[in-house]
């Protein structure tokens, strides 16, 4: 199956941001892709974290989510939304987001972002915490490719990376791909991106499609990049560093069998 992870330097202004995502989606589609996948906060980089309450959408209405089934249908792909914000009960509050949606426009599926970054090294401060609601439960969904093989993919998001218990919960219940959106900042992203993301591979014996915000944005911050595709033996199928673009591949699962048959690890957990 072939899939597309986008890679998006995202400004403030949302509508210059979904016609970013539209014309990148549409270079996915026009290169073979059945999967293409946003990366986080794709419809704003704001100039405050207060931004996202403006643009926050119920669930199933608003600008962002018919743009998403539209360009799903329209382009008959299945569309991961990286993520958006979503209103909850509490004013000052949001959800991060993500949403897929099948080739009719159908959304299918609904991951809140469980882990909320926090970052303090004295020149840059990060705390999601002020104004994201976290989630609390991991979500898989299956993806029937044109090939006949039917992909269980696991959902996460940035910071979440770093918890390998979301990641074996999608293992244990069965995914073979893990979707990773993410903003990672360039300081953390250039320590711990790559390690991180084919650690999650190997562990798993899973591919794992990254997209990223990758470049300086209108609102001063820089973002790693690095947008890429891993196979399930850790091995850095198609990367991106900086810049707009689409990182394309091919998910093969006569691999994905015959890594798992080599070595079965997950069978001999433990604990």
């Amino acid at each position: 199956m072939q899939v597309a992870a986008i890679q998006m330097v995202s400004g403030t202004r949302l509508e210059d941001n979904l016609a970013a995502a539209r014309a990148l989606l549409e270079q996915a589609a026009q290169g073979g892709a059945e999967l293409a996948v946003l990366p986080e906060y794709f419809c704003v980089m704001g100039h405050k974290d207060t931004d996202k309450l403006a643009l926050g959408e119920a669930a199933g209405k608003g600008l962002i989510q018919r743009f998403l089934a539209t360009a799903a249908r329209e382009l008959k792909l299945w569309v991961v939304g990286g993520t958006l914000p979503l209103q909850t009960a509490t004013p000052e509050r949001v959800r991060n987001t993500t949403l897929v949606f099948d080739p009719s426009g159908a959304c299918v599926a609904r991951y809140d972002k469980i882990h909320l970054f926090y970052f303090d090294n004295g020149r840059e401060q990060y705390h999601e915490g002020r104004v994201i609601e976290a989630g609390d439960t991991p979500v898989q969904f299956d993806l029937p490719s044109r090939g006949g093989h039917t992909w269980r993919v696991g959902l996460s998001v940035c910071y979440d990376l770093r918890f390998p218990e979301l990641y074996r919960a999608h293992a244990s219940a069965g995914a073979d791909l893990l979707l990773v959106p993410s903003a990672f900042t360039h300081t953390t992203g250039q320590a711990h991106w790559e390690v991180l993301l084919r650690a999650r591979a190997v562990e798993n014996l899973a591919y794992v499609l990254a997209p990223a915000q990758g470049g300086v944005h209108e609102n001063g911050r820089h973002t790693w990049g690095h947008t890429m595709l891993v196979d399930p033996w850790g091995v850095v199928l198609a990367e991106q560093d900086q810049d707009a673009g689409v990182v394309q591949g091919t998910l093969d699962p006569e691999r994905l069998r015959s890594v798992r048959l080599q070595l079965p690890s997950l069978s001999h957990r433990v604990l």
